[in-house]
């Protein structure tokens, strides 16, 4: 019995029409938002610290209205976003969260299921299973990369986590499945290049290995892609030094300048040393939807595993990693952990996918449902014109750039990546002057940018991507980087700097 004066408390969610009501708002609100977007600064004017400052208590102790919610959204948190969806977001890669796959989101959490089993989630599984599998099959992957054809795909949150599983599987297919129970020896290595992501290194220190277990091949002469007779050399080397050789990873479409290594090349030395290829694809393999750009998948066939976010640039909100195996057991043997809670009548039958063996977590969201409402709303024709918009954009700009005295192309433009230094002769100012042209675009809040470095040379990464950026957007951004070099040429720097005092950003 309750104490005597306590009653018994009841939660109660949101009533159905009180909810209705408050999705719209939440709906009109982001609706407004995006509309908003293009007069916008791209970035905040904000320090560090500034946005807690703002904040008024985050834990009420008793209900307030949730248009108090949206009231903070508009006072505290757009102003300070960095705005990823904005039409002149040149930065980094894109991040493709379209309004369509916003609803898929929208219908995952309305579902609020747990899909870590197949007994806790059949619908998501096979969804998942089905929608890889036609996307595999869209993008011209080798049917061994599908369920029917003995490997299989799932969705992760990001390429990082799919480096870090099929590192795992990886590390258990070269111990013949002692690593599960001896750990790591010190003498496991992996394979990449100067230009491969940073997620393989983390990945390789998550798993235990160190970083000595990073192995860098030379490049081809004259370029940054991976040499595959340097990679044959090494795997040789390394071999004969009592060294074991787990995993190779090939990049199409570097992070850096868009660089993209010789899979088949790659994949044909790797399997004679019999060592994991993952194929790390993660900005550029949805480009395959378009057939001019299924080049780009060439010797994917024949390696371990294959990845592609199209949460990059392919219309689907963030976390969306399609990861693809050749071999479906490869990631349960590496990481499945079965306690008696777990057990179940469809997991013990052999006949189900539990996608919990195929991450590192144990739970997991319906993610499939992002990609599939997107597809639904745009279909596969429409993510082909937004991939071929962007490229034909690139490829405009790089002439435009080529064309312009004193501007240059850092590397060649690889699909919808644009690279660019200022260049009069003097290596050190222009290499200045390009960092501050950089700095002065993004304070002026007009378009936001990267950079990279390219033999040794500061550079700009121009990565045009964005769901609404159009011709307008590239014709404003090439105006005010020809305006602001003309004022960067060697001498001008206080200039700049007088500048930006003025205007009060940076």
């Amino acid at each position: 019995m309750p104490a005597a004066g306590i009653e018994k408390a009841h939660m109660t969610d949101l009533a159905p029409e009180e909810f209705r009501r408050l999705g719209y708002a939440v709906v009109d609100w982001v609706a407004a938002y995006r509309a908003e977007l293009p007069d916008r600064p791209v970035r905040p004017d904000v320090l560090p610290g500034g946005v807690r400052a703002q904040l008024g208590t985050l834990l009420p102790e008793d209900p307030v209205p949730l248009e108090l919610l949206l009231s903070e959204m508009d006072r505290v948190v757009v102003p300070t976003t960095l705005h990823w969806q904005h039409p002149r977001f040149f930065g980094y890669f894109p991040a493709n969260a379209s309004l369509a796959s916003l609803l898929g989101d929208l219908l995952s959490g309305g579902l609020g299921g747990q899909g870590m089993l197949w007994s806790t989630a059949p619908a998501g599984t096979e969804v998942e299973q089905a929608l890889l599998d036609e996307f595999a099959a869209a993008l011209g992957l080798d049917a061994g990369f599908t369920f029917a054809g003995g490997g299989g795909g799932t969705i992760a949150d990001s390429a990082s986590s799919a480096a870090l599983v099929v590192l795992l599987a990886a590390l258990q297919r070269s111990s013949e499945g002692r690593w599960r129970d001896e750990g790591v020896t010190g003498r496991e290595r992996v394979y990449v290049t100067a230009e491969t992501h940073s997620s393989l290194a983390k990945a390789v220190r998550v798993a235990g290995l160190g970083g000595r277990a990073i192995r860098v091949v030379e490049p081809v002469p004259g370029s940054v892609t991976m040499s595959a007779e340097a990679l044959d050399q090494m795997l040789a080397a390394d071999a004969a030094a009592g060294l074991r050789p787990v995993l190779v990873c090939p990049t199409v479409g570097t992070t850096g300048t868009g660089a993209i290594d010789p899979v088949g090349a790659v994949t044909e030395v790797a399997r004679r040393h019999d060592v994991w290829v993952h194929v790390d694809a993660a900005w550029a393999g949805v480009a395959a939807l378009c057939p001019e750009y299924r080049w780009l998948l060439d010797g994917v066939a024949e390696a371990n595993s294959f990845c592609t976010n199209p949460h990059k640039w392919a219309l689907t909100a963030f976390d969306t990693s399609l990861l693809w195996v050749r071999d479906a057991t490869a990631l349960p043997a590496a990481l499945s952990i079965t306690p008696e809670y777990l057990r179940n009548p469809a997991s013990d039958s052999g006949e189900v996918v539990d996608y919990r063996d195929w991450q590192v977590s144990l739970g997991r969201r319906f993610r499939a449902l992002k990609l599939w409402a997107a597809l639904h709303v745009h279909g596969l024709s429409g993510l082909r014109a937004h991939l071929r918009r962007h490229v034909r954009l690139a490829g405009a700009l790089a002439d435009r750039i080529s064309a312009e005295p004193g501007f240059v192309l850092a590397a060649p433009r690889s699909l919808a990546l644009v690279c660019l230094r200022l260049d009069t002769g003097d290596p050190q100012a222009d290499d200045r002057a390009t960092r501050e042209l950089l700095e002065a675009v993004n304070d002026s809040g007009r378009a936001f940018l990267t950079h990279t470095v390219v033999d040794g040379r500061y550079a700009i990464r121009i990565a045009i991507g964005g769901i609404t950026t159009g011709e307008d957007d590239l014709d404003a951004l090439w105006e005010q980087m020809r305006d602001t070099a003309r004022a960067l040429r060697p001498g001008a720097a206080t200039h700049l700097g007088s500048a930006r005092k003025s205007t009060g950003r940076g």
